[in-house]
């Protein structure tokens, strides 16, 4: 049965319900790609065009998280893009983050060595804010259990305190709409949510780049980047761009169609529906005897069922196991029989 929200562009050949691992790439995104492979074999390639829909992608990017395009930049994944932002921290600055958030987020602070790395529970995050915490990092939605940050009450205790705020919306942008010109920084994998192909990462920093050194740019972090291309970069580009890492094309090529499809649908009508169906399982898992991670959220973790999700995926019907949780993602290609395939095969486990 088609999808209304999606329409014709996804074919899952299973009951896929594990978003918050990857995504299911959209019909027009693997055309894109399959597109720039053949041109790739058959000496075709067209880097100006192919630039172009990187920029396409970065504006789209922008348009999603209610900020200029300025303010964007492109990597490949989280960990390198946060590691921007930890190499910029001065010796002894103390960086809070959530208990048992996602590691790409966590680590690159760890290793550094010579910072204060500092946790709370999610819940007490916005209270554990104190004076000389420099920077808060933390996921909006939680990976191992799907639970949502209060990112309002962090927001302002970080600006009672002082304190610079960096937000993972991986698993997040997409279905949970949220104005991310509120932090200092954003950074977003996009092969989860926004279905692109593995391999494109947005960063988001403040118009003055704040405070980070960019120690990653290359000739295409270069004001005119043609003209960048040997020695020295004379002049770096005016804005966020300067923090680029040079764009694996095929995956941006990808990105570009994915994020203009989510674009059409909207994250809200996207939201909305995911949190339907994410509601429909909490439910009906409870009807079961189990306790789901109460919230409102597209992900749902049930403790203590991870082990199930061997069998489900036999019955045709893929989770994920994290953190000991059965852990189910529902998302725009999703409908409401999938979700009473998965209780009826865990009735049946």
């Amino acid at each position: 049965m088609e999808n209304p929200l999606s329409g014709a562009e996804f074919a899952p050949k299973t009951t896929y319900l594990n978003t918050a691992s990857h995504g299911l790439l959209p019909a027009r995104t693997a055309d894109a790609v399959r597109t720039a492979v053949d041109e790739t074999v058959e000496g075709r390639i067209d880097m100006t065009r192919w630039f172009a829909a990187v920029e396409g992608a970065r504006a789209r990017f922008a348009r999603l998280a209610g900020v200029a395009p300025t303010r964007v930049a492109l990597g490949s994944a989280v960990a390198q893009q946060v590691a921007l932002i930890a190499g910029a921290l001065p010796a002894g600055a103390e960086v809070l983050v959530a208990d048992g958030d996602f590691s790409s987020l966590v680590n690159p602070f760890a290793v550094r060595g010579d910072l204060k790395l500092r946790t709370a529970p999610l819940e007490e995050l916005p209270g554990a804010v104190r004076p000389g915490t420099a920077l808060v990092a933390v996921s909006a939605v939680q990976s191992a259990d799907g639970r949502v940050a209060d990112l309002a009450a962090l927001a302002e205790a970080a600006r009672e305190h002082g304190s610079r705020t960096l937000v993972d919306t991986t698993q997040s942008t997409g279905w949970l709409p949220l104005d991310q010109g509120a932090f200092d920084y954003t950074v977003c994998g996009a092969y989860k949510w926004l279905v692109s192909p593995r391999g494109v990462c947005f960063l988001t920093v403040p118009e003055d780049g704040g405070g980070l050194v960019p120690l990653q740019a290359g000739w295409v972090a270069g004001e005119r980047p043609w003209e960048s291309c040997y020695g020295v970069v004379e002049e770096l580009a005016d804005s966020a761009r300067r923090f680029d890492t040079a764009p694996a094309f095929l995956p941006y090529l990808g990105a570009e169609r994915s994020l203009a499809l989510i674009e059409e649908i909207g994250p809200e009508a996207i939201g909305a529906h995911d949190r339907a169906l994410a509601d429909r399982f909490r439910t009906g898992a409870a009807e079961l005897g189990r306790r789901p991670v109460p919230g409102d959220s597209a992900i749902v973790a049930v403790p203590g069922l991870g082990d199930a999700a061997a069998s489900l995926r036999e019955a045709g019907v893929e989770v994920s196991v994290r953190a000991g949780n059965l852990r189910a993602a529902f998302h725009l290609y999703n409908t409401v029989e999938d979700v009473d395939r998965l209780l009826a095969a865990l009735a049946g486990a």
